[in-house]
């Protein structure tokens, strides 16, 4: 329904609004075209331009939400009024001014609708209705400072001004024992931990810039009786013009809930560490990082030998595994072992399996210590430690040795009643790492006595290497060996009987004892060895299986290295020349030992070149999860390489930490270098 059609068809003219003292404007048509205007309306905002839409003739006048208004009364027939409409007039010095609008239908002569606006100026009313007198805004102050601290519900009460300088405090005096003098202006700050200080002061500096409604934070505050509290304080801005002249603020001891959430929290990262973390090293350097610097400034962690809880009067040996200090200080001197002599507090800590605290002036220790470990405590002002024997499965695996420096008070007892409770959470994780590391070592060293010792063979060089997989606890298949038979040719073998455990290291051993019975027992070629080896393994060993490289290294009449080689399942030996040429042997590749092979096992032979280099290894140097073992060769003959003129022992070595190897397996390996030419010393042919 448009403007106009529900009125009655009188029809009053225009002109009769020229002497109203409200301006008046007319409208034609739904484009709402500029058809009158009196003579108030003109004074108000000028001459504008009949016929031309509103959007135009008065762009510089209406906005976006009045012209809508237009629309909204032209479609309903609705009157609007519009409250507070802001104009801004004048080029050189603009100015806001603020007019009342009535909108309405009204009907034109020859049948046509058009709109009628009714416009006053309100700009003076209105600013004498926001107008407020001084006193009003005193009291807005001061009932802004009582909601304030009725909200806040404290121990202190203070007001600064804008950049933090105090000027009134209630409490402050009895929490620090400053003077009211003392914590004017900013002398409040003293109180601040210095590391809190340099915080609030950069703070406080741009604080009346800060687009805050309320400013929260917690400090350090030292108390009358000099130990530090941590703080809770809350501030309000109070502004006058939108700027800030004042803080309205309340200081709220937040001490227990403090410690209650950070020992939450170092409980959670501790048991984080611990679930994460399999191996004992790193989860002792994880909890070392717990605790400092939260807790502390200084965290050792020592392991104990299994034996120690009961020599209270013995020296006590320790394996130093984790090592933490704030991040400014100087780290302690790398040591792995450490002697601990009877009577000092870590035995006293060990033998009484409760915490001992030791204070002494800063960086003046009153024991015996190392003079590494005396220089850092002069250096550091170290001035008290703690021991906390940490208690596995009943008997003490390990002792955590804390530190304090500086500022921080010495190590107290709520300290170490949390740092026991951090190892306690761990418990069950730290006593699985540690049978882990326990059973790992016996299981390497019974690896490493299930290894033949190398034999001098003049004019060869030999070396092996064996790795463990630093994450099985369990020895394994893989075996290395070397001898010499009646002949007086070398033999060289590499082996990976399947499987991680006690009964594949049970079968390398069996296989290893009659691979080298069956090698001796007739001077025949490496692949007929093995196949007599893959009939034994069939017979005595039911479904075990097996891969080897078996060698035999011997000079023919002119003095030429010569090498009889056969594979069963394994990966090829590397054949490295003196120049540096990689080049795996392939030419007599066997099916895997322990599986029924009818064919006849082949064998091949070749010449060694001058100084060059034969490498055996086991597929934990090459193989890597997911990815094709042709990748992990081709990166092992680049690797080996550039190390073709190193010592032998340091081309194995440098192979073994260089190549990018999984982990899951373990690695062995042994390489021969023949000597270069012109050499003829040695074994005969």
């Amino acid at each position: 329904m448009h403007v106009g059609e529900q009125r009655d068809s009188s029809r009053v003219p225009i002109e009769a609004f020229d002497q109203a003292p409200a301006g008046v404007l007319v409208t034609r048509g739904e484009h709402h075209r500029l058809l009158y205007t009196n003579d108030a309306f003109q004074a108000m905002f000028g001459d504008r331009p009949v016929g031309v839409p509103v959007r135009e003739g008065l762009r510089d006048v209406l906005e976006q939400d009045t012209l809508a208004a237009l629309d909204e009364v032209w479609k309903t027939g609705e009157t609007v009024r519009l409250d507070e409409v802001s104009v801004t007039v004048g080029c050189d010095d603009p100015l806001e001014r603020l007019f009342r609008m009535s909108l309405s239908g009204i009907p034109l002569q020859g049948g046509e609708s058009g709109l009628l606006a009714v416009v006053q100026e309100v700009t003076a009313q209105v600013a004498a209705a926001r107008r407020v007198t001084a006193m009003e805004k005193e009291l807005r102050r001061l009932r802004r400072r009582y909601q304030s601290i009725v909200w806040a519900g404290v121990h202190g009460v203070w007001v600064t001004g804008p950049h933090g300088e105090s000027r009134e405090s209630h409490g402050w005096q009895r929490l620090t024992g400053q003077t009211q003098e003392e914590s004017l202006g900013r002398g409040w700050m003293r109180a601040l931990h210095p590391e809190d200080r340099a915080h609030a002061e950069e703070w406080w500096d741009k604080a009346a810039e800060q687009a805050v409604s309320l400013y929260e934070v917690i400090y350090r505050v030292r108390t009358r009786a000099g130990v530090y509290r941590h703080i809770r304080f809350r501030s309000v801005p109070v502004r006058e013009n939108r700027a800030v002249v004042e803080w309205v603020g309340t200081s709220t001891d937040v001490e227990q809930e403090w410690q209650e959430e950070r020992r939450r929290r170092l409980l959670d990262r501790a048991a984080a560490a611990a679930s994460d973390i399999t191996n004992l090293e790193e989860m002792c350097q994880a909890l070392a990082d717990v605790v400092v610097p939260e807790l502390a400034d200084l965290c050792d962690i020592y392991l104990l030998p299994e034996s120690s809880s009961g020599l209270p009067h013995a020296t006590i040996v320790t394996e130093r595994v984790a090592s933490a200090v704030r991040g400014e200080l100087p780290r302690l001197p790398t040591r792995r072992k450490e002697c601990h002599p009877a009577g000092g507090a870590l035995a006293r800590a060990v033998s009484r399996r409760r915490p001992v605290q030791l204070t002494y002036p800063p960086g003046r220790p009153s024991f015996d210590c190392p003079e590494a470990v005396r220089t850092w405590m002069a250096e550091t002002g170290s001035h008290s430690l703690a021991f906390l024997p940490v208690v596995v499965e009943g008997e003490v695996a390990a002792v955590v040795t804390t530190g304090a420096c500086g500022d921080r008070p010495p190590i107290d007892s709520d300290d170490v009643r949390l740092i026991r409770e951090i190892f306690d959470h761990t418990h069950d994780a730290m006593s699985k790492a540690l049978r882990f590391r326990r059973t790992q070592r016996v299981a390497l060293a019974l690896q490493h006595s299930l290894l033949a010792e190398l034999p001098h063979v003049p004019g060869l060089e030999l070396a092996a290497r064996y790795q463990a997989s630093p994450t099985a606890a369990e020895i394994g298949g893989d075996w290395y060996d070397a001898f010499v038979v009646p002949c007086g040719a070398v033999k060289l073998v590499i082996g990976d009987v399947a499987g991680h455990d006690l009964a594949a290291a049970v079968c390398m051993s069996q296989v290893r004892n009659m691979l080298r019975a069956l090698a001796v027992d007739r001077d025949e070629s490496p692949g007929d060895v093995l196949r007599r080896l893959n009939t034994a393994m069939e017979t005595l060993n039911g479904e075990s299986t097996a891969t080897c490289v078996l060698t035999r290294l011997e000079r023919d009449g002119e003095g030429v290295w010569r090498l009889k080689y056969s594979v069963a399942g394994h990966p090829p030996p590397l054949l490295v020349t003196a120049e540096g040429e990689g080049r795996f042997l392939q030419d007599a590749d066997n099916p895997l030992l322990g599986l029924r092979h009818d064919q006849p096992w082949i064998s091949s032979v070749r010449p060694l070149p001058p100084h060059s280099t034969l490498l055996l290894y086991t597929d934990g140097l090459v193989e890597r999860r997911g990815e094709d073992l042709g990748e992990g060769l081709e990166r092992l003959r680049r690797s080996a390489e550039p190390l073709a003129c190193e010592p032998l022992g340091r081309f194995c070595d440098e192979l073994l930490t260089g190549m990018p190897v999984a982990g899951e397996d373990d690695v062995a390996m042994i390489a021969v270098r023949v000597p270069p030419e012109g050499r003829h010393e040695g074994v005969a042919s």
